[in-house]
């Protein structure tokens, strides 16, 4: 009896433990699904993209005046305000005219005495003239008075001549703009004692900067192709910051140096830009782009295309929503977008962030879905 029990006893403890067994160690046994990954997309399509020759330039003034006086004497007045924007001809600085009206009076008084003589010797000579015929004056006399006449006349022309130079130089007591533009810092101020065309700084700075010009090198093998770009018409030029991160302004090529520089080994060109907003200021460093021609071809964003060691390639979003890698050939890249000519078709779904945690057949989740790209994710974390 006690052998049946204890049979009876041992089948139960095995079905108990067979039973938890089924409860406890198949929870696991249901396939996992892995978690998708947050990406962000972007649509390829056709397009049509500028090809820029890149070059390093410094932006001049079109054309620059440093402003010095002619004559010296005292400062009265600069009645212009530093950074003006001024036309041809305004009123930039005053010297005291006193000295130089004095000097025109003196020459005016001056001439007013030898035109005096003057008239008084050609009516001598007209009398001895008289009398010659005659034959109450010498032919000597007459000779001699014609000489004298002739003689205040240079007097009187030298006196003109001594005029028009005080004029002159009482117009130069008031500066005026050779040109139009603006007015940099002002050097000198009023009252001080000023000389004429000394080589020191001037009393302030006229720039023309608009127009204003980019002179700017490139290499000299690209000098055919910027020729063949001037062949076809005017080529469009755009000055960026100097780090190349924002645009600045879009002008035009004026035209390439006339010869190589053979210890650089490049070439100089210069460039003309409207700058009606002042984006571009006389010595400022840029970086230039000019446009030699356009292409064609599927483009995705820069960020899509990707380096691995069998070359580039880019990660697609297939309509199950999960990764597919293609490699790609790239025909042109500007930094913003990439041209592909082989490898993905217009309208394929790639991945433009999130791609460090993306591998072939692994499932994503697009940003626009409502999830956030692990790019981004990984950056909230830290």
């Amino acid at each position: 009896m006690k052998a049946w029990t204890s049979v009876i006893v041992g089948a139960l403890v095995l079905a108990g433990g067979y039973a938890g067994w089924r409860t406890l160690g198949h929870k696991d046994d249901k396939p996992s699904i892995p978690p998708s990954v947050p990406v962000t997309a972007a649509k390829a399509a056709m397009t049509e993209v500028p090809v820029y020759l890149r070059g390093i330039g410094t932006v001049r003034a079109l054309n620059a005046v440093e402003i010095h006086p002619q004559v010296g004497g005292v400062l009265l007045q600069v009645p212009v305000r530093e950074g003006d924007e001024v036309e041809k001809g305004a009123v930039l600085a005053v010297i005291d005219p006193r000295p130089y009206q004095a000097a025109l009076d003196k020459a005016k008084a001056q001439r007013v005495q030898d035109q005096a003589q003057l008239d008084n010797a050609q009516t001598d000579a007209k009398r001895y003239t008289a009398l010659a015929r005659s034959d109450f004056a010498s032919r000597q006399q007459v000779d001699t008075q014609i000489s004298t006449v002739n003689r205040f006349q240079g007097v009187v022309a030298a006196d003109d001549a001594a005029i028009e130079e005080a004029e002159i130089n009482l117009s130069y007591c008031v500066v005026h703009a050779p040109l139009a533009g603006r007015v940099g810092l002002r050097r000198v101020d009023p009252g001080n004692l000023i000389q004429a065309n000394s080589t020191g700084p001037g009393i302030l700075s006229v720039v023309q900067d608009h127009p204003i010009s980019v002179v700017f090198t490139l290499p000299e093998k690209m000098l055919p192709t910027v020729k063949a770009a001037m062949l076809r018409g005017p080529v469009a030029v755009l000055a960026d910051t100097s780090d190349a991160t924002a645009e600045l302004a879009r002008g035009k090529l004026l035209t390439p140096d006339n010869a190589v520089d053979p210890a650089s080994g490049t070439i100089g060109m210069k460039a003309i830009f409207d700058n009606l907003d002042g984006a571009l200021t006389p010595g400022q460093f840029v970086s230039v782009r000019v446009q030699s021609n356009t292409t064609s071809g599927v483009g995705v964003p820069h960020e899509a295309v990707q380096h691995g060691q069998d070359g580039l390639f880019v990660l697609l979003v297939k309509p199950d929503k999960t990764a597919d890698r293609r490699p790609v050939e790239v025909s042109y890249d500007d930094g913003k977008t990439a041209v592909i000519s082989k490898g993905i078709a217009a309208e394929d779904q790639v991945i433009v962030s999130g791609q460090s945690r993306v591998g072939n057949g692994t499932r994503v989740a697009l940003h626009d879905d409502g999830a956030e790209p692990a790019d981004s994710q990984k950056s909230a974390q830290k």
